[in-house]
């Protein structure tokens, strides 16, 4: 099978290639194996084959493929699967090894598409919206049941877009800020009752004010991070909560520079790593949450573009590309 494969971290372009791997074993008890169609490239599988702070360098001792998600059919089951079948489109996460032509899974983490459901939407139908779940809960934490003002960065992107679709559902006071002005215009077409700011903006800093009541947001949702860290804690009012959950920016903000004590600040990171923390039974009502919301709203799911797994390059570049809308996937034939 193909697969794109990475022998140590470092930066994408110079340590992914494309080549000939060995099929995944065959199935075993509750087990299903999927000839994988289509996977997104996010921002954290690139940031997993960069290699988190404190990983090791040293080449590893067999090659590792990047990706947690995607969809495909189920081409055969192990012993005891009773609710999954061959020929049946499924999507699945987290399974290591997304971005190969084929994958075997435990059978509780492969979801069956819900009808009508498109392969694209499918390929989307997981990680976007429990990375919304998780970041809504982060978010009723902060506020200990006094609502407030709440601005997210990246508000563009696939998540940011889902979080103004719930803001808008849910009466959550929300400010939008993205990069550009172009990027500011579109989303504003898309959510013209929310407040849209851009960041290139010379006064940027004083319209959040304006748009929050003047006291500054009670939470800052950030995807960006580095430099950006220090002004986005300039935003929240006093006692207010920074999440953070992402790293698309550059630079960094020394932690003593954040008056966190003497304003009262809380900073707190939300990963969709720690989602198999919550229980089985939540985990299922998560999942439903996602199905429902591909069937329901397609339009969330947008997709940059497509490329197949020999052009994992331009792929990858295209997922970095500021401004871009949707998510990148990689593809690859259905046999």
């Amino acid at each position: 099978m193909r697969a794109i494969t990475y022998d140590q971290h470092g930066e994408a372009a110079q340590v992914l290639s494309l080549s000939e791997q060995p099929s995944p074993v065959a199935p075993a008890a509750g087990q299903v194996r999927v000839r994988v169609l289509s996977r997104p490239v996010h921002p954290g599988d690139l940031a997993g084959v960069q290699g988190f702070p404190g990983a090791s360098q040293q080449p590893f001792a067999t090659p590792r493929i990047p990706g947690l998600e995607g969809m495909g059919v189920v081409e055969t089951v192990g012993e005891g699967v009773r609710d999954l079948r061959p020929g049946q489109r499924v999507a699945f996460f987290p399974v290591p090894g997304a971005w190969s032509e084929l994958v075997t899974a435990p059978a509780d983490l492969v979801v069956p598409v819900p009808e009508g459901a498109s392969d694209d939407t499918a390929a989307l139908m997981l990680v976007n919206p429990l990375t919304l779940l998780m970041l809504l809960r982060a978010v009723e934490d902060a506020q200990h049941g006094q609502a407030g003002p709440v601005a997210q960065t990246a508000a563009g992107s696939s998540v940011g877009r889902l979080v103004a679709a719930a803001a808008l559902r849910h009466d959550i006071p929300l400010v939008n800020l993205v990069r550009s002005a172009t990027g500011a215009e579109t989303l504003r077409q898309r959510f013209p009752t929310l407040p849209t700011i851009s960041t290139a903006d010379a006064d940027w800093r004083s319209q959040v004010r304006d748009a929050t009541g003047g006291r500054g947001a009670q939470v800052v949702l950030d995807a960006v991070g580095g430099s950006l860290t220090g002004e986005l804690a300039g935003l929240l009012d006093d006692g207010g909560t920074l999440i953070t959950y992402g790293q698309l920016g550059s630079g960094s903000t020394p932690l003593e520079s954040v008056a966190l004590t003497a304003r009262d600040l809380t900073v707190r990171g939300v990963s969709i790593g720690r989602w198999m923390t919550r229980t089985p039974e939540e985990r299922a009502e998560d999942v439903a949450f996602a199905a429902d919301l591909a069937a329901s709203a397609p339009d969330l799911f947008e997709v940059a573009a497509r490329y197949d797994l020999a052009d994992f390059a331009k792929a990858v570049d295209h997922a970095r590309r500021p401004g871009k809308s949707g998510t990148v996937l990689l593809t690859s034939p259905s046999s």
